[in-house]
Formats: C-alpha cells, structure tokens, sequence
C-alpha cells in the first residue's frame, strides 16, 4: 500500500511548505530503521541524537526539534506527534477478511479437516495442525512442526522447523498500543508487524505473543515458554531462553540468550537483559539488567542483597 505524503497530511491536517509533498509513502517505523519512503516520529528527548542521521522521507516532531532533521527529511511540525503517528498508523493497516484457500503443503502434512486456513500460507513437510487450528493470510510454517487444537496464527507470522505449540495460544494479536488525544479519548496505533519464531521453539498452553507495531517481534531458536505467558510487541527473546508460568514482558522488552524467568516475572518496556540472567519467581525488571547474575524483588536487583534485605525486614519486625 503506497499514498502520496500529501494524501497522508491532508488527512492528518497538516499544513506545511516542501519542495516534494507528493512523494509516495509506503510505511512507517522508527528514526533508525525507516527508509526515504516511510514516515517516522520523535516524541521522547532521549532519541533526538538519531534525528540527524534518519533516512525517514518525513517525521512527525515537535517545532523545538525540527531544525536537527537533515536536509532529506520532512519536518511533520506538530504538538502531539504520538497522535498523528497512530492516526497515520491506520493508512498502512493490513486487509482482514475471510477468504480462504488452501495452503501449499509439503510432503507428509496431517491437517485436521476442522483447520482454518487464509490465503498465501505455505507449509513445510511433515506439520502437524489439530482441529480448531486457524492460519491466516501470509503465514509460513516449518517443517516437522505440531499446532494443538485451537492455536490461533494470524497473519504474516512466521514459524520455522521442529516447533510445537499447545492448545489455546495465540500468536500475532494486536499489540497494546494507543495514543491519546487532549480530550482523553484512545486512538488506536495499528500494528503493522509481525512475529517471527525461529527453529526449535516450544510455546506452552495459553499463551499471547503480539505482533510488532512495525517490525518484528522475534522469538530466537531454542527457547521455550510454559502456558499463560504474554509478549508484547516488538519483544526480542534471545536463543534458549526460559519462561515460566505467567512471566509477562512489556513491550520492546530484550532478552539476550539463556535468560531464565521464574514464574510471575515481569519486566517494564524498552530495556535488556543480558545474557545468562536468572529473574526470581515475581520478580520484577524496571531497569536494563547486566547479565550472567541472578535477580530478585521488585525492583529487581542482585538476589544476594535482597535476601539480606528480607533478613533485616524479618529482624525488625521480630523486634517490633
């Protein structure tokens, strides 16, 4: 899907001069990753070293920033860019329907008659799809993969080989992203990513992984989830990765490689754990984490001094 920057601005209501408002516009993603025919946005100070640099065709950004776009880049002059992204977001939205057809299957499938297919899905050989299984449009799936009854996949998901998810999970469901107008109203941002799972994952019962806002939200080989995990959108999670039961990640939460979380952990948006980190069981992540130690309480930090801080808890309340 390609319009003009001026269609797009028309509707926004922005008014502005440029040497090329009728450029053609094809997507939006961040300061970094977007391209001379994307959109972008700025609405956090600690990203405004990126301006310069951006290859964005234009920018959503306040009056105060604008003069650090380079020369290639359209200046989007707004106060409340969030906004204007989210209602841009909705140019780009993928087509829902309910057309089906079958897939491209490779050899030895066994696909349950009560499967759900869109169109464009392709299958590797010998995957297994048990009743109440829906694939949607564009999803590829690996060979030797096995989807229990009612996992949902929705569309442009990619699965790669020797997979297996339980019953119930749902992969590529919206992210939860809104913005907000002055009046307090939620504008949804629609999410225009998707899910890749690379080889070897196991995805435990009841589970959500949302689909990027743009990009990926990327799960690495070898890791398994237990059941009632949920990944927000734009989550990366390193090779070999563990997740117990209930770990909840916000969104564009890193994991780095063999990261182990106990059940009930949580971490907030937009930071990283090393790698070879251990998060106690309800432990909660508010900040980056350096990795190779094990963590504990909420916040989170060294298990050693959080178990000596419950000792000094425990003393003087006996002492009470």
């Amino acid at each position: 899907m390609t319009y003009k920057l001026s269609q797009i601005t028309k509707e926004l209501h922005l008014d502005f001069t440029a040497n090329d408002i009728n450029i053609d516009i094809n997507g939006i993603h961040t300061l970094t990753e977007a391209t001379s025919t994307q959109l972008s946005f700025f609405t956090d100070k600690k990203y405004a070293s990126q301006l310069s640099s951006t290859k964005a065709a234009a920018v959503f950004i306040d009056e105060a920033h604008a003069k650090l776009l380079p020369p290639t880049t359209i200046a989007l002059v707004t106060d409340e860019a969030y906004l204007k992204l989210a209602l841009a977001s909705k140019f780009f939205k993928p087509m829902i329907g309910t057309q089906s057809s079958e897939p491209i299957c490779g050899k030895g499938c066994d696909i349950d008659v009560q499967a759900r297919f869109g169109k464009n899905v392709t299958l590797g050989d010998d995957v297994i799809l048990m009743a109440g299984v829906y694939v949607g449009d564009n999803v590829q799936i690996g060979s030797n993969t096995l989807l229990y009854p009612n996992v949902s996949i929705y569309h442009g998901t990619q699965i790669g080989e020797a997979c297996i998810i339980h019953a119930g999970t749902v992969i590529g469901c919206d992210g939860y992203g809104f913005a907000h107008t002055k009046q307090g109203e939620h504008v949804k941002i629609y999410q225009n990513g998707n899910v890749i799972i690379e080889d070897a994952v196991e995805i435990g019962a009841n589970c959500a992984i949302d689909r990027a806002v743009f990009g990926s939200t990327v799960i690495h080989k070898g890791t398994k989830l237990d059941n009632l995990i949920q990944i927000a959108h734009n989550c990366d999670i390193g090779e070999h990765t563990l997740l117990a039961a209930q770990v909840g990640l916000a969104g564009s939460t890193t994991l780095q490689r063999n990261v182990v979380m106990g059940g009930q952990s949580a971490t907030a948006g937009h930071l990283e754990v090393g790698a070879f980190t251990t998060i106690a069981g309800k432990g909660g992540v508010t900040k980056s984490l350096e990795g190779g130690k094990t963590y504990a309480g909420f916040p989170a930090i060294e298990i050693r001094a959080w178990r000596k801080m419950q000792a000094v808890l425990m003393r003087l309340v006996k002492n009470r």
